[in-house]
Protein backbone atom coordinates (compact mmCIF):
# COMPACT_ATOMS: atom_id res chain seq x y z
CA UNK A 1 0.00 0.00 0.00
CA UNK A 2 1.69 3.36 -0.59
CA UNK A 3 2.30 5.59 1.89
CA UNK A 4 0.04 8.64 0.93
CA UNK A 5 -3.17 6.32 0.57
CA UNK A 6 -5.72 7.13 3.32
CA UNK A 7 -5.03 4.02 6.10
CA UNK A 8 -8.99 2.91 4.85
CA UNK A 9 -7.68 2.10 1.75
CA UNK A 10 -5.87 -1.28 0.20
CA UNK A 11 -3.99 -1.27 -2.71
CA UNK A 12 -2.67 -3.78 -5.21
CA UNK A 13 -1.19 -3.88 -8.90
CA UNK A 14 -3.54 -5.58 -11.56
CA UNK A 15 -2.12 -7.55 -14.74
CA UNK A 16 -4.18 -8.73 -17.06
CA UNK A 17 -2.93 -11.36 -20.22
CA UNK A 18 -5.22 -10.14 -22.83
CA UNK A 19 -5.74 -12.93 -25.39
CA UNK A 20 -5.26 -10.64 -28.45
CA UNK A 21 -1.33 -10.15 -27.22
CA UNK A 22 0.37 -8.61 -24.36
CA UNK A 23 -0.60 -7.32 -20.76
CA UNK A 24 -3.05 -4.59 -19.23
CA UNK A 25 -1.49 -3.27 -15.81
CA UNK A 26 -3.50 -1.33 -13.58
CA UNK A 27 -4.02 -0.91 -9.97
CA UNK A 28 -6.89 -2.25 -7.31
CA UNK A 29 -8.06 -0.37 -4.39
CA UNK A 30 -10.40 -1.40 -2.30
CA UNK A 31 -11.41 -0.42 1.61
CA UNK A 32 -9.78 -2.44 3.79
CA UNK A 33 -12.64 -3.43 5.82
CA UNK A 34 -16.25 -4.82 5.54
CA UNK A 35 -17.67 -6.22 2.05
CA UNK A 36 -17.45 -4.25 -0.61
CA UNK A 37 -20.50 -2.07 -1.95
CA UNK A 38 -19.84 -2.76 -5.80
CA UNK A 39 -17.03 -2.91 -7.99
CA UNK A 40 -15.99 0.48 -10.45
CA UNK A 41 -13.96 -0.01 -13.63
CA UNK A 42 -12.28 3.08 -14.47
CA UNK A 43 -12.03 2.99 -18.28
CA UNK A 44 -9.32 5.97 -19.18
CA UNK A 45 -9.41 8.52 -21.84
CA UNK A 46 -6.98 8.43 -25.04
CA UNK A 47 -3.36 9.07 -24.21
CA UNK A 48 -4.23 9.85 -20.87
CA UNK A 49 -2.74 7.41 -17.68
CA UNK A 50 -3.71 5.82 -14.95
CA UNK A 51 -2.59 7.93 -12.60
CA UNK A 52 -4.82 10.62 -13.17
CA UNK A 53 -7.65 8.32 -11.98
CA UNK A 54 -5.61 7.82 -8.21
CA UNK A 55 -7.53 10.39 -6.62
CA UNK A 56 -10.87 9.17 -7.54
CA UNK A 57 -10.10 5.85 -6.88
CA UNK A 58 -9.30 6.43 -3.69
CA UNK A 59 -12.58 8.16 -2.92
CA UNK A 60 -14.21 5.63 -3.99
CA UNK A 61 -12.38 3.25 -2.06
CA UNK A 62 -12.85 5.24 0.98
CA UNK A 63 -16.70 4.96 0.57
CA UNK A 64 -16.86 1.43 0.00
CA UNK A 65 -16.11 0.28 -3.19
CA UNK A 66 -13.65 -1.69 -5.40
CA UNK A 67 -11.80 0.53 -7.94
CA UNK A 68 -10.24 -0.48 -10.80
CA UNK A 69 -7.44 1.51 -13.07
CA UNK A 70 -6.08 0.47 -15.72
CA UNK A 71 -2.96 1.74 -18.83
CA UNK A 72 -4.37 0.27 -22.11
CA UNK A 73 -2.03 -1.83 -23.67
CA UNK A 74 0.36 0.03 -25.65
CA UNK A 75 0.39 3.42 -22.93
CA UNK A 76 1.54 4.03 -19.22
CA UNK A 77 2.69 1.11 -17.71
CA UNK A 78 1.18 -1.73 -19.78
CA UNK A 79 3.88 -2.52 -22.57
CA UNK A 80 5.18 -0.05 -24.78
CA UNK A 81 3.73 1.60 -28.01
CA UNK A 82 6.44 0.51 -30.20
CA UNK A 83 6.35 -3.43 -28.81
CA UNK A 84 2.61 -2.92 -29.63
CA UNK A 85 2.39 -0.45 -32.66
CA UNK A 86 -0.31 -2.66 -34.19
CA UNK A 87 -2.47 -1.70 -31.53
CA UNK A 88 -6.05 0.17 -32.74
CA UNK A 89 -7.84 2.32 -30.76
CA UNK A 90 -10.81 -0.63 -31.41
CA UNK A 91 -8.68 -3.04 -30.29
CA UNK A 92 -8.41 -0.61 -26.66
CA UNK A 93 -12.04 -0.74 -26.53
CA UNK A 94 -12.72 -4.86 -28.05
CA UNK A 95 -10.26 -6.09 -26.18
CA UNK A 96 -8.41 -4.35 -23.54
CA UNK A 97 -11.96 -3.06 -21.71
CA UNK A 98 -14.02 -5.98 -21.84
CA UNK A 99 -10.95 -8.14 -20.75
CA UNK A 100 -10.78 -5.86 -17.47
CA UNK A 101 -14.14 -6.01 -16.70
CA UNK A 102 -14.34 -9.76 -17.15
CA UNK A 103 -11.39 -10.03 -14.64
CA UNK A 104 -13.16 -8.17 -12.26
CA UNK A 105 -16.80 -9.61 -12.42
CA UNK A 106 -16.08 -12.70 -10.19
CA UNK A 107 -13.48 -11.59 -7.81
CA UNK A 108 -15.20 -9.77 -4.77
CA UNK A 109 -18.34 -11.67 -4.23
CA UNK A 110 -21.86 -10.59 -5.40
CA UNK A 111 -21.79 -7.24 -5.68
CA UNK A 112 -23.20 -4.80 -8.46
CA UNK A 113 -20.55 -4.13 -10.81
CA UNK A 114 -20.51 -0.36 -12.37
CA UNK A 115 -17.98 1.69 -14.64
CA UNK A 116 -17.08 4.92 -15.43
CA UNK A 117 -15.60 5.58 -18.65
CA UNK A 118 -13.69 8.36 -19.83
CA UNK A 119 -13.78 9.88 -23.14
CA UNK A 120 -12.78 6.53 -25.61
CA UNK A 121 -13.39 4.91 -22.17
CA UNK A 122 -16.81 5.63 -22.64
CA UNK A 123 -16.92 5.07 -26.16
CA UNK A 124 -16.13 1.20 -25.21
CA UNK A 125 -19.31 1.14 -23.02
CA UNK A 126 -21.39 2.63 -25.32
CA UNK A 127 -20.59 0.38 -27.88
CA UNK A 128 -21.69 -2.63 -25.86
CA UNK A 129 -17.74 -3.46 -24.30
CA UNK A 130 -17.35 -4.49 -20.91
CA UNK A 131 -21.11 -3.59 -20.04
CA UNK A 132 -22.15 -6.88 -20.17
CA UNK A 133 -24.15 -7.63 -16.35
CA UNK A 134 -23.47 -3.59 -14.97
CA UNK A 135 -25.62 -2.24 -12.90
CA UNK A 136 -25.34 1.22 -14.20
CA UNK A 137 -22.06 2.93 -16.35
CA UNK A 138 -21.64 6.60 -16.15
CA UNK A 139 -19.75 8.64 -19.77
CA UNK A 140 -17.11 11.58 -18.68
CA UNK A 141 -16.81 13.85 -21.79
CA UNK A 142 -17.70 10.96 -24.07
CA UNK A 143 -18.46 12.59 -27.44
CA UNK A 144 -18.22 12.30 -31.31
CA UNK A 145 -14.80 13.27 -31.77
CA UNK A 146 -15.11 14.65 -35.33
CA UNK A 147 -12.45 18.02 -35.46
CA UNK A 148 -14.84 19.82 -37.84
CA UNK A 149 -16.95 20.14 -34.09
CA UNK A 150 -14.57 21.74 -32.22
CA UNK A 151 -16.02 25.41 -31.42
CA UNK A 152 -12.94 27.53 -31.02
CA UNK A 153 -10.91 28.06 -34.18
CA UNK A 154 -7.45 28.26 -32.66
CA UNK A 155 -8.36 24.62 -30.63
CA UNK A 156 -9.52 23.41 -33.76
CA UNK A 157 -6.31 23.92 -36.26
CA UNK A 158 -3.98 22.72 -33.16
CA UNK A 159 -5.75 19.42 -32.65
CA UNK A 160 -6.21 19.06 -36.94
CA UNK A 161 -2.53 20.06 -36.79
CA UNK A 162 -1.64 17.18 -34.26
CA UNK A 163 -4.11 14.41 -35.47
CA UNK A 164 -3.74 14.85 -38.98
CA UNK A 165 -0.28 15.80 -39.83
CA UNK A 166 2.29 15.47 -36.42
CA UNK A 167 0.53 12.31 -35.20
CA UNK A 168 0.40 10.38 -38.48
CA UNK A 169 3.90 11.17 -39.80
CA UNK A 170 5.18 10.03 -36.34
CA UNK A 171 3.13 7.15 -36.41
CA UNK A 172 4.66 6.00 -39.80
CA UNK A 173 8.46 7.44 -39.14
CA UNK A 174 8.63 6.26 -35.70
CA UNK A 175 6.22 3.55 -35.35
CA UNK A 176 4.67 5.65 -32.13
CA UNK A 177 3.64 8.81 -31.51
CA UNK A 178 5.40 11.05 -28.73
CA UNK A 179 2.22 12.33 -27.16
CA UNK A 180 3.90 13.83 -24.45
CA UNK A 181 6.02 15.70 -26.88
CA UNK A 182 3.02 16.88 -28.71
CA UNK A 183 1.33 18.01 -25.71
CA UNK A 184 -1.17 14.93 -26.04
CA UNK A 185 -0.77 13.12 -22.82
CA UNK A 186 0.86 9.43 -23.27
CA UNK A 187 3.03 8.28 -25.45
CA UNK A 188 0.74 5.99 -28.14
CA UNK A 189 1.12 2.92 -30.32
CA UNK A 190 1.07 3.97 -34.06
CA UNK A 191 -2.19 2.06 -35.51
CA UNK A 192 -4.31 3.29 -32.69
CA UNK A 193 -3.40 7.27 -33.79
CA UNK A 194 -3.69 6.06 -37.47
CA UNK A 195 -7.51 5.52 -36.51
CA UNK A 196 -8.19 8.33 -34.40
CA UNK A 197 -7.02 10.52 -37.40
CA UNK A 198 -9.12 8.61 -39.87
CA UNK A 199 -12.17 8.70 -37.26
CA UNK A 200 -12.00 12.43 -36.68
CA UNK A 201 -12.43 13.10 -40.35
CA UNK A 202 -15.96 11.71 -40.61
CA UNK A 203 -18.91 13.78 -39.35
CA UNK A 204 -19.80 10.88 -37.53
CA UNK A 205 -16.85 9.49 -36.02
CA UNK A 206 -16.44 6.06 -36.16
CA UNK A 207 -20.56 5.90 -36.87
CA UNK A 208 -19.25 6.06 -40.05
CA UNK A 209 -17.46 3.32 -40.33
CA UNK A 210 -18.79 0.86 -41.91
CA UNK A 211 -16.39 -1.69 -40.08
CA UNK A 212 -16.81 -0.77 -37.01
CA UNK A 213 -20.86 -1.92 -37.01
CA UNK A 214 -21.21 1.44 -34.06
CA UNK A 215 -24.92 2.11 -34.34
CA UNK A 216 -25.93 -1.52 -34.22
CA UNK A 217 -23.95 -1.88 -31.33
CA UNK A 218 -24.98 1.10 -29.74
CA UNK A 219 -28.71 0.61 -29.92
CA UNK A 220 -28.45 -2.63 -28.21
CA UNK A 221 -27.02 -1.41 -24.81
CA UNK A 222 -29.57 -1.53 -22.06
CA UNK A 223 -29.57 -0.06 -18.65
CA UNK A 224 -29.04 3.07 -16.42
CA UNK A 225 -26.35 5.56 -17.94
CA UNK A 226 -25.48 9.08 -16.90
CA UNK A 227 -23.56 11.09 -19.61
CA UNK A 228 -21.58 14.12 -18.05
CA UNK A 229 -19.91 16.65 -20.08
CA UNK A 230 -18.78 20.06 -18.69
CA UNK A 231 -19.18 23.61 -20.20
CA UNK A 232 -15.83 24.50 -20.62
CA UNK A 233 -14.83 21.32 -22.40
CA UNK A 234 -13.18 22.68 -25.71
CA UNK A 235 -13.88 19.31 -27.71
CA UNK A 236 -17.01 17.81 -26.02
CA UNK A 237 -19.88 19.73 -26.26
CA UNK A 238 -23.05 18.61 -25.42
CA UNK A 239 -24.19 18.36 -28.98
CA UNK A 240 -21.53 15.62 -29.53
CA UNK A 241 -21.87 14.31 -26.52
CA UNK A 242 -25.98 14.22 -27.72
CA UNK A 243 -24.71 12.20 -30.67
CA UNK A 244 -22.86 9.34 -28.41
CA UNK A 245 -26.45 8.97 -26.23
CA UNK A 246 -28.81 9.29 -28.47
CA UNK A 247 -28.14 6.37 -30.10
CA UNK A 248 -28.50 4.31 -26.63
CA UNK A 249 -31.83 3.76 -28.01
CA UNK A 250 -32.67 0.71 -25.72
CA UNK A 251 -30.66 2.34 -22.40
CA UNK A 252 -32.27 4.53 -19.68
CA UNK A 253 -29.99 7.96 -20.57
CA UNK A 254 -29.34 10.51 -17.81
CA UNK A 255 -27.56 14.24 -18.95
CA UNK A 256 -25.88 15.92 -16.80
CA UNK A 257 -23.62 19.11 -18.45
CA UNK A 258 -21.50 20.58 -14.78
CA UNK A 259 -19.81 23.96 -14.84
CA UNK A 260 -16.69 24.91 -12.89
CA UNK A 261 -18.93 26.95 -11.15
CA UNK A 262 -20.88 23.80 -9.98
CA UNK A 263 -17.52 22.65 -8.57
CA UNK A 264 -16.46 25.63 -7.33
CA UNK A 265 -12.89 25.61 -9.36
CA UNK A 266 -11.81 28.10 -12.11
CA UNK A 267 -11.74 24.83 -14.81
CA UNK A 268 -12.88 21.11 -15.00
CA UNK A 269 -12.11 20.84 -19.10
CA UNK A 270 -11.86 17.73 -20.96
CA UNK A 271 -9.53 15.89 -18.36
CA UNK A 272 -10.59 17.81 -14.86
CA UNK A 273 -13.10 16.18 -13.22
CA UNK A 274 -10.76 13.56 -11.65
CA UNK A 275 -8.92 16.26 -10.51
CA UNK A 276 -9.05 16.23 -6.42
CA UNK A 277 -10.10 19.83 -6.92
CA UNK A 278 -13.97 18.27 -7.28
CA UNK A 279 -13.69 16.05 -4.31
CA UNK A 280 -16.32 18.06 -2.08
CA UNK A 281 -18.53 19.15 -5.22
CA UNK A 282 -19.21 17.51 -8.15
CA UNK A 283 -17.72 14.27 -7.05
CA UNK A 284 -20.40 13.74 -4.21
CA UNK A 285 -22.96 13.71 -6.91
CA UNK A 286 -21.38 11.35 -9.08
CA UNK A 287 -21.14 8.49 -5.84
CA UNK A 288 -24.65 9.43 -4.95
CA UNK A 289 -25.94 8.20 -9.00
CA UNK A 290 -23.79 5.25 -8.26
CA UNK A 291 -24.89 4.05 -4.90
CA UNK A 292 -28.18 4.21 -5.99
CA UNK A 293 -27.47 1.75 -8.67
CA UNK A 294 -25.38 -0.09 -6.48
CA UNK A 295 -28.50 -0.60 -4.08
CA UNK A 296 -30.77 -1.97 -7.06
CA UNK A 297 -30.96 -5.44 -8.99
CA UNK A 298 -28.93 -4.99 -12.10
CA UNK A 299 -30.73 -3.94 -14.98
CA UNK A 300 -28.63 -5.24 -17.82
CA UNK A 301 -27.59 -8.86 -18.86
CA UNK A 302 -26.03 -10.06 -21.62
CA UNK A 303 -28.34 -7.55 -23.92
CA UNK A 304 -31.54 -8.24 -22.41
CA UNK A 305 -34.10 -5.34 -22.05
CA UNK A 306 -35.64 -5.64 -18.77
CA UNK A 307 -37.71 -1.93 -18.87
CA UNK A 308 -39.40 0.41 -21.11
CA UNK A 309 -36.85 2.29 -23.18
CA UNK A 310 -37.47 6.07 -23.11
CA UNK A 311 -35.66 9.48 -24.66
CA UNK A 312 -32.40 10.27 -23.22
CA UNK A 313 -32.89 13.19 -20.85
CA UNK A 314 -31.31 16.75 -20.91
Amino acid sequence: MRSDTPATVDSDELRIQIPAGGWVVGTVRKPVEGTPRGVVVIHSATAVPERLYTGFAEFLAEHGYVAITYDYRGTGRSGSPREHRGVRMRDWMADDVPAVAAWARPRFGDVPQLAIGHSVGGHALALGYGSRGLAGFVTVASHVAAISTIPDRAERARVRLILRVLGPVAARVLGYVPGRRMGLGEDVPAAAMLEWSRWTRLPGYFFDDPTMHAAADAARVTGDVLAVGFTDDPWSTPAQIDAIIDRLTAARVERRTWSPTDGGVDAIGHLGFFRRGLRDTLWPELLAWLDARAGAAPTQEDGNVRFRARKPRR
